[in-house]
């Protein structure tokens, strides 16, 4: 109890004192997550959109396999990456393995099929409500897709904040592509599980705290905005039945 208590201590007055070694592992893995979540994103809510209207023999088939990717073992796609940047792998001559890049490729492959499946539901509901207009407008489902995207864009947003805490709080794929070096590649994740081996608990136990509030961050931030998206909503419901 004493040694939890003292390594307690110790990890609130290196995030109050903004210890230099804390303060660098934070910020690449935010980093890190931030790039990763905006290129997931520009990936995944275009395909998750276009999956939410079109229509096509084999759409069973891909959104299986869509929701089936949701499960993906962070680990596997570590492996996958690796073996993709290694130098007698395809992408080799890159010489992106054990860098920034080859963290940011490893989450944005897991954060992909996040933003897609969450993006694909939300404009297919959308569609359900209000996609037969625009089809007899004669809009196409590309023009459907993006409409109804923008229509979800709070929504999307909200699918935004939860695709930076997937990738946040990942730790297998990180470790195996970018080597968790000192300096360079490690994150928030990765030095917790070292430094916790290592028996540097004030360390392990401040990235821990800092881990835990930037998820509590997100999910307020996603209860404010489903919120404030409520009330916006409901506002013209409420102007409309005011008496003259």
């Amino acid at each position: 109890m004493n040694t939890f208590s003292d390594g307690l201590v110790t990890a609130v007055l290196l995030i109050g004192g903004l210890d230099p070694t804390l303060a660098a592992i934070v910020g690449r893995s935010l980093a890190v997550s931030g790039v990763s979540a905006t290129l997931a994103c520009a990936i995944g809510v275009p395909l998750g959109a276009w999956l939410g209207v079109a229509r096509f023999p084999a759409r069973g088939a891909l959104l299986t396999l869509l929701n089936t990717l949701l499960a993906l073992p962070s680990v596997v796609v570590g492996l996958v990456v690796y073996l993709l940047l290694s130098r007698t792998g395809p992408l080799g001559f890159l010489g992106w393995l054990f860098s920034f890049k080859a963290m940011v490729v490893a989450q944005t492959v897991l954060v992909v099929p996040v933003v897609a499946a969450l993006t694909r539901q939300s404009v297919e509901d959308a569609h359900a409500a209000g996609g037969e207009q625009l089809l007899s407008l004669g809009a196409g489902a590309a023009t459907r897709s993006l409409l109804l995207a923008w229509d979800e864009r709070y929504a999307l947003l909200t699918i935004a904040i939860a695709a930076f805490g997937r990738a946040v709080s990942e730790v297998g794929a990180v470790m195996i592509v970018g080597g968790n070096i000192d300096g360079f590649t490690r994150v928030m994740t990765t030095a917790i599980a070292l430094e916790t081996s290592k028996g540097d608990l004030p360390l392990a136990l401040a990235l821990g705290i800092v881990l835990l509030g930037t998820v509590l961050a997100l999910n307020a931030a996603t209860a404010l905005l489903r919120r404030w998206r409520s009330l916006r909503d409901d506002r013209p419901l409420a102007l409309a039945g005011a008496p003259a």
